[in-house]
């Protein structure tokens, strides 16, 4: 199936129709629910890897799509970027009508803006896209093709993160997809909550869930994590993220392609390059 067909049925025939209203938004209402410092890892992340990207960009637009019935995460990404990128712009995009009403006194184009839209991005060619905690409703085919749409939107060198998290950002897990597919996946957690690396298994991107199997790549990669996280039990005296680095650090030694910065490590954070976790399809062979 082609890119151009997989957008234009978009969303799936077994998913509920939008109402004619809204036709050009694509997708469905995510519940809303929010609360501020949610996103606070993803936006760490953002503003440790990504801002280059966006001062190279002669437009250094930011979608944040689905904010909910809040603005608070959308406003909190503009405080954390703002600082790094002169002249940057914020757009949140929900595909609720009243959402999008509820948040006008929160306007301040071109700053930060709200506007009606979905995966189709309202128009916009962002050069980053934030979509957290929108795809866990649908099913992975229709989950697949937003990704495909929302790719063909992006500026010349943009980039898609889309992930979820827990309701108080504890734990998280997000995907980074440039044009031409993912390029990393990306766990991250408050690690002196965690019992082991695997227990981010719950909040991995639609494209992943089903797929933590025997015999699936994923499925190979949190075992192994969790393998290096019992190895470095011994520097738990020293704190759980010595402890996460140390597992991190063996990770790489053991051939896992981890992507850097390895400094993230001590945040309780970690990435990895997307061909070593994807989805083993029928017919192919597992790392």
């Amino acid at each position: 199936m082609s890119d151009h067909t997989r957008r234009a049925s978009l969303p799936a025939t077994r998913t509920p129709r939008l109402a004619a209203g809204r036709a050009r938004a694509l997708g469905l209402p995510t519940r809303g629910t929010t609360n501020a410092n949610r996103l606070r890892r993803v936006d760490r992340w953002l503003v440790s890897t990504q801002v280059a990207r966006l001062r190279d960009a002669a437009r250094p637009l930011v979608v944040d799509l689905g904010y909910g019935a809040s603005a608070v995460t959308t406003l909190e990404l503009v405080d954390r970027l703002a600082p790094e990128i002169d002249g940057l712009e914020v757009v949140g995009l929900e595909i609720d009508p009243a959402r999008v009403a509820a948040v006008a006194e929160h306007r301040d184009p071109p700053r930060v803006d709200f506007r009606l839209g979905g995966f189709e991005l309202a128009g916009l060619r962002p050069v980053l896209v934030r979509a957290f905690n929108v795809l866990r409703q649908y099913d992975e085919e229709s989950a697949a093709r937003a990704w495909d749409t929302m790719r063909g939107a992006l500026a010349p060198g943009g980039l898609v993160v889309e992930g979820t998290c827990d309701e108080w950002g504890r734990r998280a897990t997000w995907v980074a997809l440039d044009e031409d597919g993912p390029l990393t996946l990306t766990l991250a957690a408050r690690v002196s909550d965690l019992e082991r690396p695997s227990d981010l298994a719950e909040r991995l991107p639609k494209a992943l869930i089903h797929h933590n199997v025997p015999g699936q790549p994923v499925h190979a990669f949190l075992t192994a994590f969790d393998a290096a996280w019992a190895a470095a039990a011994g520097l738990s005296t020293f704190g759980p993220r010595q402890r996460w680095a140390a597992a991190c650090e063996a990770l790489a030694a053991d051939g896992w392609p981890l992507v850097a910065p390895t400094r993230r490590w001590k945040h309780g954070e970690v990435s990895v390059r997307w061909s070593a976790v994807a989805p083993v399809l029928p017919g192919t062979t597992a790392r």
